[in-house]
């Protein structure tokens, strides 16, 4: 099944975001350029799609792109645990 790989920072990404107080649940099994997790924090939801520099590049797939451009909420493509937690305290009031 294509979709279901998972980027080799993911772990470190989740588990930041758990340390900062979010609740995570992995996506990367919903497939069809969905992003790789949803966190939630302080009453909102973020999506985070997770890439790796080091690992199978940073490009998205065209099913990733499409879902992106076709969401009409938030989703943040991250690299390591500061971007996502960028996302999360940066959007905090």
């Amino acid at each position: 099944m294509t979709g279901t790989r998972v980027d080799g920072n993911q772990a470190l990404i989740v588990e930041a975001l758990r340390l900062a107080g979010a609740t995570v649940t992995i996506l990367a099994k919903v497939g069809s350029g969905c992003p790789d997790i949803i966190a939630g924090w302080h009453g909102h939801n973020y999506f985070f799609e997770i890439k790796n520099l080091t690992g199978r590049g940073n490009r998205l797939t065209e099913a990733q792109t499409k879902w992106i451009n076709g969401w009409a909420g938030q989703v943040a493509v991250v690299y390591n645990e500061q971007d996502a937690l960028s996302v999360l305290y940066g959007s905090y009031e």
